[in-house]
């Protein structure tokens, strides 16, 4: 796939199925996030590559936190279920490290930039994905599981697996509306 038009055709597919990546492609995906760029080689990042069990025990973590927070009935229900809407979940983690130069901001948009690398990397192999956030990406028990810093951020969960619907149609939309030039 050529790099334009994989960027010019990016859509989420939220309809995951078997297969996951594995192997080769997996290993491009992962080295994929490693080339982020990262403002004085910080590496802030941190990635859980959840399959298999590893779904259930996710499923279970976004279970006991819906129940410490009080979730509905409905909602602590389907909470161990939201990771099996795929084979793979990659939870992504921009671990912060003090800096003078690199504000915890930057280091946010670092691992944010390494989610998008991935799915592109993803794509590009023939594998589709989704990245969520939602409530527990925020949740002090989510991340309590993760053994993560208070500074530390969960910036999303990258499902990944096989399409399993054609994509949807992109949102036409016109740079003029986003772009101001400075001449």
């Amino acid at each position: 796939m050529q790099a334009l038009d994989l960027l010019l055709n990016r859509s989420s597919q939220p309809r995951l199925q078997a297969p996951a990546p594995e192997g080769e492609v997996l290993e491009n995906i992962k080295q994929a996030a490693l080339r982020a760029p990262d403002h004085a080689c910080l590496a802030p990042w941190k990635f859980i590559v959840c399959q298999n069990q590893g779904l259930t025990r996710l499923g279970k973590v976004f279970e006991q936190a819906a129940i410490a927070a009080n979730k509905s009935e409905k909602e602590i229900d389907r909470a161990p279920q939201l990771p099996l809407r795929a084979p793979m979940v990659m939870v992504a983690v921009a671990k912060y490290t003090e800096h003078d130069k690199v504000p915890w901001v930057e280091q946010v948009a670092s691992a944010s930039c390494a989610v998008h690398a991935m799915q592109m990397a993803a794509v590009a192999q023939g594998f589709a994905g989704v990245w969520r956030t939602g409530s527990f990406a925020q949740d002090p028990n989510v991340k309590q599981a993760f053994d993560l810093a208070e500074q530390d951020e969960i910036v999303g969960f990258l499902y990944l697996g096989s399409t399993a619907v054609q994509p949807l149609p992109k949102p036409k939309r016109d740079s003029a509306a986003f772009f101001e030039n400075w001449d």
